[in-house]
């Protein structure tokens, strides 16, 4: 089976939740529903917008109270709704998905994954490993700063130490955040102090099984997508992913398609259609899961796009931490975006209009960057250059 590009866009975005006007009041329930058709939230703690755990919600349901996140994620026990994990990178997850991570929480606490520095405190150094969250147990919750500013107290270990510690304790389940505090640093504790205990009592599936659930959670948050896109959306390895796309594809779960020009065979989700057509426009964070695989971007927008933050001034493209701007059914342009808090406004520093972008294109990315203005609580924008993308 063929699909044509446009409708494999259309698929692609009405999985992520595009194309749907956004609700007059954005509730709990609203959020809940964005977090479990987009399967996670990734975190990142760059701050010169707002953090990027913000911005998915955002971009799908329009204006909304921040804090109703925080409550979800880091908010007392009975509120909690996402727990913190690496998945596609760290994230903020719906609980239901902790079983199904359960395996790599395993893996890690046996040193099998994880870079050097954090597996030998799943060996030789396990000792230290066991009196950081000792210490936590005694204590209470802890962020890697209240370690005596680096040090135990009996003074053997050095600052990195610590954090790698409490990094592998992280990855193996052992501690989780308990909450964010100051510029974001991880507050840590036990899970069964953090955790919902229906959460921590639903039964652990093989890895085998969870495995096949993350594949078919990521195909359906993508709609349509390669292999290498599905193993993607929770950074699964081929050995921990293809035996899942096989049963899925075998259950008819996953249909084999071809998208007019793509050189690699996709997969569609057997629930995922084309509408007959999309319309709305976002501002898509740099994280956001409908562009974080730039290949995926760029065979499905004709959409280049790289994040230039760690690229020196002198050598960037486009600036600092741009968002590009979804209009109905394509990335017409991207912006270069600030949080002015000082002075109050929202900087665009630079606008670029990709070829093609249609005429209303600024007209409706100005009403856009308004809504983000208010939102983020600001009184106004302020644009600088708008160049056009030859």
């Amino acid at each position: 089976m063929t699909i044509s590009l446009a409708d494999a866009r259309r698929i692609a975005l009405k999985a992520q939740g595009f194309g749907q006007p956004p609700p007059r009041r954005v509730t709990a329930a609203h959020l809940r529903k964005v977090a479990d058709r987009t399967g996670l939230f990734q975190i990142d703690s760059v701050n010169v917008l707002a953090r990027a755990h913000y911005l998915p919600a955002f971009s799908r349901l329009g204006g909304y109270d921040r804090s109703l996140l925080e409550r979800a994620a880091w908010g007392p026990k009975r509120q909690r709704r996402f727990f913190e994990y690496w998945a596609h990178e760290a994230s903020l997850l719906p609980l239901e998905l902790h079983p199904l991570l359960r395996w790599r929480m395993t893996r890690a606490e046996r040193g099998e994954i994880g870079y050097r520095a954090l597996r030998r405190f799943a060996i030789e150094r396990r000792g230290e490993a066991d009196a950081v969250i000792a210490r936590i147990a005694a204590e209470g919750p802890l962020t890697a700063a209240d370690f005596e500013n680096g040090s135990s107290r009996s003074g053997w270990w050095e600052w990195s130490d610590v954090k790698h510690a409490l990094e592998w304790l992280f990855w193996s389940g052992r501690i989780t955040t308990a909450t964010r505090r100051g510029s974001f640093a991880r507050v840590y504790d036990l899970p069964e102090r953090v955790l919902p205990p229906a959460v921590l009592a639903m039964p652990t599936p093989t890895a085998v099984e969870a495995q096949r659930a993350l594949i078919e959670r990521s195909a359906r948050a993508l709609g349509i997508g390669t292999a290498a896109d599905l193993r993607d959306y929770y950074r699964l390895k081929p050995d921990e992913a293809d035996h899942a796309i096989a049963d899925l594809a075998e259950e008819g779960v996953l249909v084999p398609v071809r998208v007019e020009g793509w050189s690699q065979k996709a997969w569609r989700h057997r629930d995922a259609s084309p509408p007959r057509r999309v319309r709305g426009a976002a501002l898509l964070a740099p994280f956001d899961p409908l562009i974080w695989e730039r290949g995926r971007t760029e065979r499905l927008f004709g959409f280049r796009y790289r994040i230039e933050i760690y690229v020196p001034q002198d050598r960037r493209t486009h600036g600092y931490y741009v968002l590009p701007f979804l209009l109905d059914e394509a990335l017409v342009a991207r912006v270069d975006l600030k949080a002015d808090r000082q002075a109050g406004v929202l900087l665009a520093h630079r606008i670029t209009l990709e070829p093609g972008a249609p005429d209303e294109t600024l007209l409706r990315l100005n009403v856009e960057l308004e809504r983000m203005a208010t939102w983020l609580g600001l009184s106004g924008v302020r644009v600088g250059a708008i160049v056009r993308s030859t």
